[in-house]
């Protein structure tokens, strides 16, 4: 399977000053704010980093569900919190906390199988940072 998919970002003025938009080819997102209050502080809008937190949650969600579906096991609830730590310019951690309701899985299947969604989620393996994984089976 091979698909692509699309975004635009515009930006005028400064970096400080300056005052962008970005938007989806799904138009989830569409001319939503970008800002230097939005990025480094609490402006209403977006930002990188929640962009990636929402990108790879998703995606790691999505893997772990088809591989639970390989094992036999359907997710009643499968909830992750991505957590992008950004310093001194760099994204230097993602944590992943995941909390999954699994009918008559094992906490220890259930913890090999989110780590191996962890390695073989496509955001996973695009980014290059520390990602570490706590999962919770309810």
């Amino acid at each position: 399977m091979k698909f692509t998919r699309k975004a635009n970002a515009n930006w005028q003025g400064t970096g400080m000053e300056g005052k962008g938009t970005i938007s989806t080819q799904s138009t989830t997102l569409d001319k939503a704010q970008l800002s230097f209050k939005t990025r480094f502080a609490d402006g209403v809008g977006t930002n990188p980093e929640e962009l990636v937190a929402a990108a790879h949650s998703g995606c790691f969600t999505m893997q772990l569900s088809f591989l639970l579906n390989e094992g036999g096991f359907t997710a009643d609830d499968l909830n992750t919190e991505a957590t992008v730590t950004f310093e001194d310019g760099t994204i230097t951690l993602i944590h992943l906390d995941l909390k999954g309701k699994v009918p008559n899985i094992s906490a220890e299947e259930f913890a090999t199988t989110a780590a191996k969604a962890k390695e073989i989620c496509p955001i996973s393996k695009l980014l290059n940072t520390t990602i570490t994984l706590t999962a919770t089976l309810l």
